[in-house]
């Protein structure tokens, strides 16, 4: 515990502000207020929607064949598990550490969850997993990088691919990010991505839906919203296959705007080097908190190329109510940390035994360990280097304390 001063620190910036927006998207933006022509399908002959460009560029930059823009990644979630085949009823296996937009997801598509454990790493527990494949039969794996935790995907896919599952993954919390130098959403049939706010390209709102999967790739449009306009698309299969689903397939109305598109694509180009700076950041916090006796960090393995806009670390040796007295003292000096050991839902933040939607949900007592005693907060890149250094400090000097 060397090197705390005896002063208390005080921070006093806000977690939840967000580096203003290029000038190149306000410029491109403003032009498309002034043409009217906001509605992705709002084209002129040989104009091809900035919707369309932004599909086109976001599959070629993860290298995937197919992509489709969405209103959210929850809606891309849903009509995923929807254009992959889940039918009401069937079973979806989901790593029981994630965001409510993911059991919503499930919930819409009238299917049944199988939860799976997590790690002290926070990810999925692969033990698990191989057992509740076995025992449930399910056929689909909703995986969610949680917090831009990356699993094991080699093992991952070894599982799911023995057992004829299909996997869609959740990348919200990991565009840009990499496994073995291959994108997250590459991985399983279906990769989803968020552009919301605190996201890592930030449109306010949006998501992105990528696949190699031309039957898949045909439904998610149909889904999205494309009145029989799905020609105006690019990143689309041939026309061909969607004469096979466009009679079967509802319009949900889940379309991405040109508004949203254009702050996408003109961010999109810078999304290695923020990727490079929010690690920047996080392994600051890192070293100072790496020595602290009472913090567990999570491993993270040689193959994964993080992205880490959120920072995530384990309390140890302790009981709830100092957890909870903990974060109050860290909030009280203006770190705002994320709990998720509440059995109320609060914020962003819920677990699994509040999506009571489910009916009663099956125990997991490593998952209920973990989040009892994780604490979470956002990174955002208006905090330079040593803003993060003093907030780690913070959460040293209220270790010692609290918890000691």
């Amino acid at each position: 515990m060397k090197g705390i001063s005896e002063e208390t620190l005080i921070f006093e910036k806000e977690f939840t502000r967000q580096e203003p927006l290029p000038q190149a998207a306000i410029d491109r933006v403003t032009e498309i207020l002034q043409s009217g022509r906001l509605h992705r399908y709002n084209t002129v002959k040989g104009e091809v929607a900035e919707a369309s460009l932004l599909e086109q560029e976001y599959a070629d930059y993860v290298g995937s064949t197919y992509c489709a823009g969405f209103s959210s990644c929850g809606s891309a979630i849903y009509v995923a598990l929807k254009s992959v085949g889940v039918r009401p009823g069937d079973k979806v296996l989901s790593n029981a550490f994630t965001l409510a937009p993911v059991p919503g997801a499930i919930k819409n598509a009238e299917a049944v969850p199988v939860f799976v454990e997590i790690t002290e790493d926070y990810v999925t527990d692969l033990n698990d997993l191989e057992k509740k494949a076995k025992e449930s039969q399910a056929k689909y794996f909703l995986l969610s990088h949680m917090r831009g935790h990356i699993v094991d995907m080699d093992r991952i896919m070894e599982i799911c691919n023995r057992y004829g599952i299909v996997v869609v993954e959740d990348c919200a919390h990991t565009m840009g990010a990499t496994w073995d130098g291959k994108f997250t959403g590459t991985f399983g049939k279906v990769g989803c991505f968020s552009a919301q706010t605190y996201k890592h390209l930030n449109s306010g709102e949006g998501g992105l839906l990528i696949t190699d999967d031309a039957d898949v790739a045909a439904q998610a449009i149909l889904y999205s919203g494309s009145y029989m306009l799905y020609e105006k698309h690019i990143a689309r299969p041939k026309v061909e296959v969607f004469e096979k689903y466009k009679k079967l397939t509802p319009n949900f109305s889940l379309r991405m705007s040109n508004l949203v598109a254009a702050l996408i694509r003109v961010q999109l180009p810078s999304l290695k080097r923020q990727g490079e700076r929010w690690n920047e950041r996080y392994k600051v916090i890192e070293a100072e908190l790496t020595d602290v006796e009472r913090i567990y960090l999570p491993k993270r393995p040689a193959k994964e190329g993080y992205v880490a806009s959120s920072f995530q670390f384990t309390l140890k040796n302790t009981s709830v109510e100092k957890v909870e007295a903990f974060i109050k003292v860290c909030a009280d000096r203006g770190v705002e940390l994320k709990w998720f050991g509440s059995m109320e839902p609060k914020g962003f933040t819920s677990r699994y035994e509040s999506w009571e939607y489910f009916g009663e949900t099956e125990q997991l007592p490593k998952t209920a360990e973990v989040l009892n005693f994780m604490c979470d907060f956002r990174l955002p890149l208006t905090f330079s280097l040593e803003d993060c250094r003093k907030i780690a400090k913070i959460i040293k000097q209220v270790v010692i304390e609290v918890i000691e």
